[in-house]
């Protein structure tokens, strides 16, 4: 399988202390030198860049082909990378949380994968516990509406009922 992320679900699952779930789920993660030092960032928590700078072994870092993917909108250098290498490697899916990179993912035929979808990916296959992640998801300055969380607890419940 084919995955590659952007900076945004890599950044939140180090810093909740889950990220180990990717290789789980998906075996390796690829990811464009944008998305590479957007984790590296000064202004990135220290946690986050010290995870880059050694980085596991199932994380890849390769060069996208730019000219693959010109979005029809602007996005963010990482944004536009990422969606470039998933293009050039016909990925079986981008892990990507801004509103404007995954319509402009799905306008290319990408699966996209936000963090929370993931999250409950991992969830569903018994690698985490969904209140007490979310809980610590709280805590950082990823934004969601509570009122989505709360939804997504309530059918991870009913889906482990039946």
């Amino acid at each position: 399988m084919i995955v590659i992320s952007d900076t945004t679900p890599l950044r939140y699952l180090v810093e909740i202390e889950v990220v180990e779930i990717l290789p789980e789920l998906f075996g390796q993660i690829i990811i464009p030198i944008a998305v590479s030092e957007e984790l590296q960032h000064p202004k990135t928590p220290h946690k986050i860049r010290a995870w880059i700078q050694l980085p596991p072994h199932w994380l890849e870092v390769r060069t996208a082909d730019l000219s693959l993917f010109a979005p029809a909108v602007p996005l963010g250098r990482g944004e536009t990378e990422a969606i470039s290498l998933a293009v050039e490697l016909n990925a079986d899916a981008v892990l990507i949380d801004e509103r404007a990179g995954r319509s402009e993912a799905a306008r290319v035929g990408l699966l996209i994968l936000p963090t929370l979808t993931v999250l409950e990916a991992a969830a569903a296959r018994g690698f985490l516990e969904l209140p007490y992640v979310f809980d610590r998801l709280s805590k950082t300055s990823f934004r969601v509406s509570p009122k989505l969380l709360r939804a997504i607890l309530e059918r991870t419940r009913r889906g482990q009922e039946e």
